[in-house]
């Protein structure tokens, strides 16, 4: 599956980049989209110097009309949607515990990790269902498993739990329409929010690459981290 369309949302820094970059690699045509136009740009034009098809776009990804003009920009110039990476993702609040969280903070992080993914969703769902062959991967966290779960991080936590509950929900909804969807764990990564000491950034964004790229008869439904599946 050469020359398929993607998009990654928060693609300017981090695993979202990095995920760009190794899709274009691949041969896909990559919008990287950022909710700063200036950094979307950046990022996109270096990794288009390597050789790869990197396009940006502006995107905020709790922005309604924003989503719904994305897809028209999609539609217009490919249409079809081949790959979708809800990557965007704030509030790591290690600092925080439920029994005395900032529930106004919560809503800001359920805006951006749950429902920011969901919208998006749902308004390119039509050209994801022209391809024959959409991948959807929700770049979740372990910290949003039940099984294991303690206190704190309140805020990232709920939020990642409930993209757990919206992959398994349209994992069994959109199987009919060959569209795959899973909850990738990339592990703890050096970046921006998770901080110097974890594993090299193309570590963590290979696991979300392979969820992007199944064959049509691989898994859909689940929760993994380097191809292995997690406890929910």
């Amino acid at each position: 599956m050469s020359k398929r369309v993607a998009v990654v949302t928060g693609a300017n820094r981090g695993i979202g980049k990095e995920v760009a970059r190794q899709l274009s690699a691949r041969g896909d045509t990559v919008l990287l989209t950022a909710r700063d136009t200036n950094k979307a740009a950046a990022a996109a034009d270096e990794l288009a110097a390597m050789g790869g098809t990197v396009v940006p776009y502006p995107l905020d990804v709790t922005d309604p009309a924003a989503a719904t003009a994305l897809a028209a920009v999609i539609g217009d110039r490919y249409g079809r949607l081949d790959v979708l990476v809800n990557n965007a993702a704030i509030s790591y609040d290690t600092w925080a515990e439920a029994s005395g969280a900032d529930l106004d903070a919560v809503r800001v992080a359920l805006e951006t990790n749950l429902f920011g993914a969901w919208s998006l969703t749902q308004a390119l769902l039509p050209l994801l269902r022209a391809g024959g062959h959409g991948r959807i991967v929700n770049v979740s966290s372990e910290a949003g498993s039940l099984t294991g779960m303690g206190g704190g991080t309140p805020a990232y936590k709920v939020s990642k739990v409930g993209l757990n509950a919206l992959t398994r929900m349209l994992a069994a909804e959109l199987r009919r329409d060959g569209i795959l969807v899973n909850a990738i764990c990339p592990g703890w990564v050096a970046t921006d929010m998770g901080g110097p000491g974890g594993r090299p950034v193309a570590d963590g964004a290979a696991g979300i690459v392979w969820a992007a790229t199944l064959p049509d008869d691989g898994p859909t439904g689940g929760f993994y981290r380097d191809q292995r599946p997690l406890p929910w």
